[in-house]
């Protein structure tokens, strides 16, 4: 695999954008498969079954199937397979997972109106990320030298004939700022020069989580037609701290990185569950989401130590807000029961994530309708050319079953399955006109591959009283580069090019749930 950017740029003049980088983006909008133990160990494949709290986030419609009110709560442990301690991490943490309830009324012979709220963690942002490797003609500052010569990183000289490090062009990030004043920039001699590495390694631990707030009205109109709404409040609380260090000629370099993202999102869901047959269980569902609005602040501290002569040591401090919009998603689900004894489900969704909206904020205004203060913002043209050039649509299949044996007990079965997000050349490209590349405090970035979940779980029921357990293994691969790939076309000495490391994301989740109905 190749990441390769050529030596010749067409050169723009710097944006006053603020706005973030496509990789620390796709974070944000990744979900995961979690909430109640039915939900999970089915696979997700509920939205057209319904009657589980859970599919108020990706089938509204399916509240609508509840006929009693219902209280449920969720939690359980999360481990990474194969993680190594770094930074005081925990390769096992215990999560609180899902907490809700249904309040049904009925409103004819066989038809009910509910309302709901659910809480659930969206994303889980545990996970230890390793990876080194021999490098050969080529470092991490050896790409600043390469923006550097292309005229990529600062506006013109000062009096001295340094470079003006006091007016980058936005293309030119926090690392290359460090590396020019602490090592690529000759003063004495008034040149450029890099150092070539010879092996590297990369240690970053991630924590945190979404958390989504679902607000429900649904309801079903003669057992035949289901409808739903949720309006979903998201709240979002991510962090890492990582190092990577590089072996160069005599001496080390190690950058430390610390980075927050936080913030609040909304969006809308709606959808539909149909039953065509009268005298079938048979059913179909229809679901669609907005874009998750998110209003978002990245906080991070660089830091950078060269174990020279000089023992050089060197720390940046950034902040900044900005606005994330996620795709629009789309649903189609399919249930069907047999008797009380079987309950089958299937659900496709699809999300364009080569839409990801990065935005910055271009003031405030006053609504005259609302007497409140507004912000208005617009999109990064050139972030976004480039995530529509990185990611891709995802597409997600779900799969899941449900024995009866007797009717106190259930045992379930699911898979979950999603397409990959990254575009196999996708690179993280540190030569676009945005804040977005400047703010950006790492170069290195993982072009993940499919997910594969495969789920299992055990419902028992005490009178009004649900328990029940799942298992979710979930297993990922990924190809990682601690920087993007530059060939010169003029000087071959000077391309900078590294190989790729497979890295994996495999976790085991457990999850057990509590519910009461009355």
């Amino acid at each position: 695999m190749k990441k390769i950017f050529v030596s010749i740029f067409v050169l723009a003049t710097a944006m006053p954008v603020v706005a973030q980088e496509t990789y620390e983006n796709a974070k944000i909008a990744t979900e995961d498969l979690n909430g109640t133990a039915r939900y999970v160990g089915m696979g997700g494949a509920m939205d057209a079954l319904g009657a589980d709290i859970s599919t108020i986030g990706s089938n509204p419609a399916g509240i609508g199937l509840f006929r009693k009110s219902n209280i449920s709560a969720s939690f359980g442990f999360n481990t990474q397979e194969g993680a190594k301690d770094f930074a005081g991490s925990n390769k096992t943490r215990m999560s609180f997972d899902q907490v809700g309830f249904v309040y049904s009324v009925r409103t004819g012979e066989s038809s009910y109106t509910n309302f709901a709220f659910n809480y659930h963690k969206n994303a889980n942002f545990g996970f230890i990320l390793s990876a080194e490797d021999r490098l050969s003609h080529a470092s991490q500052n050896k790409l600043t030298y390469a923006k550097a010569k292309n005229g990529l990183l600062y506006d013109g000289t000062d009096s001295r004939g340094w470079p003006n490090i006091d007016s980058p062009f936005a293309s030119c990030n926090q690392l290359d700022d460090m590396y020019t004043r602490n090592l690529n920039f000759d003063t004495d001699d008034n040149v450029w020069y890099y150092d070539e590495a010879s092996a590297y390694t990369l240690n970053r631990n991630h924590k945190g989580y979404i958390g989504e707030y679902d607000f429900n009205l649904s309801g079903n109109v003669n057992d035949r037609f289901y409808w739903g709404f949720t309006v979903g409040i998201h709240g979002v609380h991510y962090k890492h701290y990582g190092e990577y260090e590089e072996s160069l000629d005599g001496f080390k370099i190690r950058v430390s990185d610390d980075r927050r993202i936080s913030g609040t999102g909304f969006n809308i869901k709606g959808g539909v569950i149909i039953r065509p047959i009268e005298e079938s269980p048979f059913r179909f569902g229809l679901s669609v989401a907005t874009p998750t609005f998110y209003n978002l602040t990245t906080e991070n501290s660089t830091s950078m130590i060269l174990t020279d002569a000089y023992g050089t040591s060197v720390t940046n401090n950034e902040k900044l807000d900005f606005k994330l919009w996620t795709p629009w998603k789309f649903g189609l689900s399919l249930g069907h029961t047999v008797g009380q004894m079987l309950a089958l489900g299937a659900g496709f969704e699809y999300a364009d994530y080569g839409s990801l909206d990065t935005r910055y904020k271009t003031g405030r205004y006053y609504d005259y309708w609302t007497d409140t203060y507004r912000e208005n913002s617009s999109s990064d043209s050139e972030m976004n050319r480039h995530t529509e050039q990185t990611l891709k649509g995802v597409y997600t299949l779900k799969l899941g079953a449900e024995l009866k044996p007797v009717p106190e007990m259930a045992v379930r079965l699911g898979y979950n399955y999603v397409s990959p997000k990254y575009q196999e050349d996708g690179f993280k490209d540190g030569t676009i006109q945005s804040e977005g590349s400047y703010f950006s405090s790492a170069t290195d970035f993982t072009n993940w591959k499919a997910t594969n979940r495969i789920t299992c779980g055990l419902g028992y029921q005490v009178g009004d009283v649900n328990l029940a357990f799942a298992y979710q293994y979930s297993t990922q691969k990924g190809e990682f580069m601690p920087f993007m790939n530059y060939i010169d076309n003029e000087i071959a000495a000077d391309d900078n090019l590294c190989d790729p490391v497979e890295v994996k994301n495999n976790r085991h989740q457990v999850l057990f749930t509590i519910g009461y109905t009355f």
